[in-house]
C-alpha cells in the first residue's frame, strides 16, 4: 500500500550510529564514521561498533525505540538482515557502506565512500522504497540462486576482508570448476510456469547486484520484483552475459530472460540454495514477493 506523502522530507539530525565492526571496513572505520557524523551536524544520541554477532539484533532493536533515524554502517549482509526490524516504524533507515559490494548503495546512488554517504545522510532526502520478499524474509537488494551461494557460503574471510571484489572473482573461479547448471522453474503473476536452463538466477528489488548493475529494468520503488534469468548451460555463457551487461553491450539482453510481478513462485531442479544480499539464507522452492513502499531510507535529493 501506498504511503501518505509527507510535505516535509527533511531528514532528522537525531540518529543512533551502529557499526558492524565484523563487516570488511567496519572495525577500521568506526571512529572515522562517528567523528564525520558528528562534524556534518547530525546529533548521535548513541554511537556502537558491534564485534559479538549476537549483540547486533538487540542494539538495532534498541535504536529504533530511541532514535527517528538509525544508520547502519556494513555491507549488504547487514542491512539486510536488520532491515526486517524498520518495518511497520517511523524510524529513517540511513547507513554507511562498509562492506566488499555495497550493491544496495549502488541501487540508491549512494557514493561507496564514507564522506559521500555521510552527505546524503546530512543534506539528503527521505524516500520511501520497496522491499523484496523470499517467504517471510525481507531484504533489501537481490538474491541469487548458482555461483553466487556457492561463493558466499565458501569464500575465506580473509580473501572477502584484503581483497574485496577482487577476492570474491578470484574465489569464483575456483567454485566455477564443481558448478553445474540447472533448471529454473518460474511460476508468473498469471500462473503460467516457465522452466529454463539456467547458470544463475536473480531475484531482485534493486539494480545491483555483485557491486554492479545487472538488472537495469528494476526500481527501488517500482512496486514489483523481477525474477532474471542468465539462461542456457554455459559457464562461459553466463561469463558473457556479465561482462556484456556490465559493458552496457548490445547483445546483453539476448543473454537473460526476465519476468516482474508482486509475487511468483520459483524452484529449481536440483533444489539449490539461495543467497539474500551475499548471504546464503534460503532454498529453493520460494514464494517471491515484492512489499511496496514499506520502508523509508535515506537518499540523495534526485535532480
Amino acid at each position: 500500500m501506498d504511503k501518505p506523502k509527507v510535505a516535509d522530507r527533511t531528514l532528522p539530525r537525531q540518529a543512533v550510529l551502529i557499526v558492524n565492526a565484523m563487516s570488511r571496513n567496519g572495525a577500521d572505520a568506526f571512529d572515522e564514521v562517528r567523528d564525520k557524523l558528528i562534524a556534518a551536524g547530525i546529533d548521535l544520541i548513541e554511537a556502537h561498533a558491534i564485534t559479538d554477532p549476537s549483540e547486533m539484533e538487540p542494539a538495532i532493536r534498541d535504536a529504533i525505540a530511541k532514535a527517528p533515524m538509525v544508520i547502519v554502517g556494513g555491507g549488504d549482509g547487514s542491512l539486510s538482515s536488520n532491515v526486517d526490524f524498520f518495518v511497520g516504524k517511523d524510524t529513517i533507515f540511513a547507513f554507511v557502506p562498509l562492506g566488499t559490494a555495497n550493491s544496495f548503495a549502488g541501487t540508491l546512488g549512494i557514493p561507496k565512500n564514507i564522506d559521500g554517504a555521510i552527505d546524503v545522510i546530512a543534506n539528503g532526502t527521505r524516500k520511501w522504497v520497496d522491499l523484496g520478499q523470499i517467504d517471510a524474509d525481507y531484504f533489501v537488494n537481490a538474491a541469487a540462486i548458482g555461483l553466487s551461494p556457492m561463493i558466499a557460503q565458501t569464500v575465506p574471510h580473509k580473501l572477502k576482508r584484503y581483497l574485496g571484489v577482487v577476492g570474491y572473482l578470484i574465489w569464483g573461479l575456483w567454485c566455477a570448476i564443481r558448478f553445474r547448471p540447472f533448471k529454473a522453474i518460474v511460476q508468473d503473476e498469471d500462473k503460467r510456469t516457465h522452466k529454463l536452463w539456467a547458470t544463475e538466477v536473480r531475484i531482485a528489488n534493486g539494480t545491483h547486484h555483485g557491486g554492479f548493475e545487472l538488472i537495469e529494468s528494476q526500481t527501488v520503488d517500482s512496486g514489483e520484483i523481477v525474477i532474471q534469468v542468465v539462461t542456457g548451460r554455459s559457464l562461459w555463457g553466463l561469463a558473457w552475459s556479465w561482462l556484456a551487461t556490465v559493458l552496457k553491450l548490445r547483445s546483453r539482453h539476448g543473454t537473460i530472460r526476465e519476468f516482474r510481478g508482486t509475487q511468483m513462485e520459483l524452484d529449481t531442479r536440483p533444489h539449490l540454495k539461495i543467497s539474500i544480499d551475499g548471504e546464503v539464507a534460503a532454498k529453493t522452492p520460494v514464494t517471491v514477493r515484492v512489499a511496496r513502499h514499506i520502508i523509508e531510507v535515506a537518499a540523495p535529493i534526485e535532480p
